[in-house]
């Protein structure tokens, strides 16, 4: 994995079961590492949710889904999980090569470990511990397409002013199209999060470094998935309460023969 200094759509409707990743240039899922599961995605009170375990580890696997390499500036609890500075679209983040995909299972410590992800207490939070509580409960990403060399042009001496004339007006659309991007805004759930991410115990990890440059400033696609325990997300209304179903003769499960005294 590729280290470099500098969201999705969920594949899901309303009503339909949930979904277990999010995104268009690449894939997102969150995967509790102490079950091994992939953690199923909800949808409500407008965002995206997935409901962890305290005590439990999780990873962050994302998988190019374009082109050509990608950028993903990963923050958890509003941190990015490189540096633990608190998240920016111009910092640090993960390069991928086209087709590939990648667990981020911890805060980075060096070249070579992680501190795990682990739900945790809101209070017991890397990010409550370090004074920014303000953010628990979200997971983001941000993907930045790689600015590609340009191909060499053939052109016809007749045809050279009007070649300029047109890469001029290309250059302007690009600009405004590039004005006119930005992230959407966030919903806020009404009560705050049970739920916070901790500074786990220490792991291998190891990832290289490389060079990447930007197709432009602002991100192509932001992602954020929002967590919760299972229980309070029933309370919000996102996940919704399991009610038994009426039975006709519910005191006739089974047709046995006299049982025999308790001892």
């Amino acid at each position: 994995m590729k280290i470099l200094p500098t969201c999705l759509l969920l594949a899901a409707v309303l009503g339909a079961p949930p979904a277990l990743a999010i995104g268009g240039l690449a894939e997102l899922r969150v995967i509790d590492r102490t079950t091994g599961e992939t953690l199923p995605v909800y949808h409500g009170r407008g965002s995206w949710w997935i409901a962890g375990t305290p005590g439990h580890r999780y990873s962050i696997d994302i998988e190019n889904r374009d082109g050509g390499r990608l950028l993903a500036i990963t923050s958890v609890d509003g941190l990015n999980v490189l540096t633990g500075q608190t998240a920016a679209f111009g910092q640090t983040g993960y390069v991928f090569d086209r087709g590939s995909h990648y667990e981020i299972t911890g805060w980075r410590k060096s070249d070579a470990e992680v501190a795990a992800f682990e739900f945790t207490a809101l209070s017991n939070a890397y990010a409550t511990r370090t004074g920014r509580p303000a953010n628990v409960g979200v997971l983001g990403v941000a993907l930045f397409r790689e600015r590609l060399p340009p191909p060499d042009p053939v052109e016809f001496p007749e045809d050279r002013m009007k070649s300029r004339g047109a890469a001029a007006a290309s250059d302007t659309a690009a600009q405004r199209s590039a004005g006119l991007a930005s992230p959407r805004a966030e919903s806020v759930p009404a009560a705050a999060p049970s739920l916070g991410t901790a500074h786990g115990a220490r792991e291998y990890s190891e990832v290289t470094r490389t060079t990447f440059e930007r197709a432009r400033s602002t991100p192509d696609e932001v992602l954020a998935l929002r967590y919760d325990s299972f229980e309070h997300l029933v309370e919000l209304g996102v996940i919704p309460r399991r009610t038994p179903t009426p039975r006709t003769f519910p005191g006739s499960d089974g047709y046995g023969y006299v049982p025999d005294p308790p001892r």
